[in-house]
Parts: structure tokens; C-alpha cells; sequence
């Protein structure tokens, strides 16, 4: 059995610049998991870089507004909403709200930094 916390992971800035803890990886943990996840947040007003994954990538908002923009389409978010990410698809997570948006990220297969491209 793994047993994590949020205290447990250390926050790093990612290339997206969400800030995340990344919670289960089976690089880096024995796991026997194809994909990985990660606990992120983006402060009021900020915007994640446009980015894309080789991988497919699951988001569920737990707190906070905003719009995640894939490719051309643009989708209101908020507490409870999940979004499927296509691999390959353009995104960018923009908060609109007065708090901090606080999301999970599920990447399958687990991400790998040679996977993601910054775009800007």
C-alpha cells in the first residue's frame, strides 16, 4: 500500500506554470499504475502556458471558476467539473474566479517530461 498527503509532496512550478504536488507516479513510487496524478492549483487571475501532452489527461476541479481552452473549444469549469484531454490537444486552464482554482490531474500514461511541449 502507498499512502500519501498533500503535506507530503513538496509544490514545484511546473512548465505550465500551474503549481502542483505530484501525488502518485509509478517512476517514482512502486506502483503498479499506468498513469499519474497530480494535485494543482492556479492563483486568481492567472492563466496555465498553452501546452500540449502526448499523453491523455483528466482534470476534476475541486474548488474554484475558470475556462480550460482545448484546441478551439472553451468550457466553463467549476467545483465538480471533470474535462477529458485528448492527447495531443492544445490546452490552457485560465482562472476567472476570486479563489484559487484547485484541480487533480490524472495523465495516462503516467506524464514524462519529454511528453509535453510548452507552446508560448
Amino acid at each position: 500500500m502507498i499512502h500519501v498527503t498533500l503535506a507530503d509532496r513538496p509544490e514545484f512550478l511546473a512548465g505550465d506554470h500551474t503549481v502542483l504536488r505530484e501525488l502518485l507516479h509509478p517512476a517514482k513510487q512502486t506502483l503498479a499504475l499506468g498513469y499519474s496524478m497530480a494535485y494543482g492549483t492556479l492563483a486568481p487571475g492567472a492563466r496555465s502556458k498553452r501546452h500540449r501532452l502526448t499523453s491523455s489527461e483528466v482534470y476534476y476541479i475541486i474548488a474554484g471558476l475558470g475556462r480550460l481552452t482545448i484546441d478551439d473549444s472553451v468550457v466553463s469549469v467549476e467545483q465538480g467539473s471533470v474535462v477529458y484531454v485528448p492527447p495531443g490537444g492544445k490546452q490552457s486552464l485560465e482562472n476567472s474566479g476570486p479563489t484559487a482554482i484547485e484541480f487533480l490531474c490524472l495523465v495516462d500514461p503516467a506524464w514524462r517530461p519529454e511528453d509535453e511541449e510548452v507552446l508560448e
